[in-house]
């Protein structure tokens, strides 16, 4: 199985991004996805700047995938979005379905989480317009997944979210600007103070969700890295890994070392929490329960 980086889901200086992606490019990482996916006033990198990026992900013996914005609200998105889907160079992610129309009949693409693929006819449908993997939605349990899994065509892979905040909602509001008064075309770049977003509570003060521009994301981190023979027994064919401000290349090691048998799941686990904003995660959604939950796998049978 593979380990698979998405794509940056905050905004963070120029040098401090691509100081992050030359880190990745020593990581034991097989495949990145490259983009801005979350706000069109994130232009900190341009197109130019994320293809030097992926020039140099390739070069160290990376998969590199570009991705596509989710929600397109002008014209200009629209014309962002058509020179990714127009390049040739490297495969593309589409996140909106005008991404998989630009993409039909020209090249294979990877259909990405936001695409809402809940069942085997759409499945089935998105693999006949040129789709080779997609991405599992985010809250699609364990029992559903197998059952997408018996339908899957010949050659479609599947790639499940397996680490990072979970990116819960979008929205045409911007909630960063709101909470520092300001107009969403005056937002003054706030997000950049965030680099893992903005962390909402509740009156009792207990962790809600996090605020990172027009997007909403689950307050814990979700993580399935004590799931992985789980994962391997549906034939999850790769497990993406969210970027995170602070230890992204630990994180990455951590589920290498999972993947290579070095450590169990559990260890892997209990490695893996000090390390993540907060402290806690959650895989609720993958038990078919509320996805803020932490449910504990239960032990396999001896054989």
């Amino acid at each position: 199985m593979k380990l698979s980086l998405g794509p940056l889901q905050y905004y963070w200086p120029r040098l401090t991004t691509f100081d992050f992606y030359e880190a990745m490019a020593q990581t034991a990482v097989d495949r990145v996805y490259l983009g801005e996916v979350t706000c069109s006033r994130r232009n900190e990198l341009r197109l130019s700047d994320w293809l030097d990026i992926a020039a140099l992900l390739r070069d160290a013996g990376k998969d590199v995938v570009l991705s596509t914005m989710v929600l397109l609200e002008s014209g200009s998105d629209v014309s962002a979005m058509r020179k990714i889907t127009a390049q040739t160079d490297f495969e593309v992610e589409a996140n909106d379905m005008g991404a998989v129309q630009n993409l039909v009949n020209q090249r294979p693409f990877v259909a990405g989480p936001h695409l809402n693929i809940y069942n085997a006819p759409t499945l089935q449908w998105m693999a006949s317009l040129g789709a080779h993997r997609w991405v599992a939605p985010l809250e699609m349990p364990r029992s559903d997944l197998a059952l997408m899994q018996q339908a899957r065509p010949d050659g479609l892979q599947t790639e499940v979210f397996a680490h990072g905040r979970l990116p819960l909602a979008f929205s045409a509001r911007c909630f960063t600007a709101r909470h520092g008064n300001l107009p969403k075309d005056d937002c003054q770049f706030r997000c950049m103070e965030h680099p893992d977003g903005l962390l909402l509570k509740t009156r009792e003060s207990a962790d809600f969700l996090v605020l990172n521009g027009i997007q909403t994301q689950s307050a814990r981190m979700h993580s399935l890295i004590d799931a992985w023979n789980e994962l391997l027994a549906l034939g999850v064919d790769s497990v993406r890994i969210s970027p995170q401000a602070q230890h992204t290349a630990d994180v990455i090691a951590l589920y290498d070392s999972v993947r290579r048998g070095a450590l169990s799941g559990e260890q892997a686990r209990d490695a893996l929490l000090p390390l993540l904003p907060g402290g806690e995660d959650c895989n609720g959604y993958w038990h078919g329960q509320p996805g803020m939950q932490r449910i504990t796998p239960a032990p396999a049978l001896a054989a």
